[in-house]
């Protein structure tokens, strides 16, 4: 088996099991499929994938996307996502504007938003 072949584990940090959970199950609607260890909560993804977030007391997130989640209608996944209380970012710079949330570059949609720790997250549709 190839890695491009693998199902992947993508593993955040949080300072908060209760919020955090209630994030990603509730608001994101990820199915929550347990703890892979004390301090972690484990969420289906795609393909067999899984969201791991670890419980880490001083927790940072990173700078940068964290993950992005592809979908085929930006538009109805961002008014979903809304719906649940999902806030989105927001972004006017000389080389990324957002228009209602969505910056679109001609050859792919991009709507980001931040978890309860900051983590910068995205959902994503590919043009054409």
């Amino acid at each position: 088996m190839s890695l491009t072949d693998s199902a992947v584990a993508v593993m955040l940090p949080t300072g908060d099991a209760t919020r955090a959970q209630e994030f990603y199950e509730k608001r994101l609607g990820l199915p929550y499929d347990g703890t892979g260890g004390p301090d972690e909560l484990m969420f289906g993804l795609g393909g067999g994938s899984h969201l791991v977030l670890r419980v880490l007391p001083d927790a940072h997130p990173s700078p940068n996307t964290a993950m992005s989640f592809e979908v085929s209608d930006i538009a109805a996944e961002v008014a979903d996502l809304e719906s649940r209380g999902v806030r989105f970012e927001d972004y006017d710079l000389p080389d990324m504007k957002t228009v209602d949330h969505v910056f679109d570059d001609g050859s792919m949609k991009a709507a980001w938003f931040l978890d309860p720790d900051g983590n910068i997250l995205c959902i994503h549709q590919l043009s054409g």
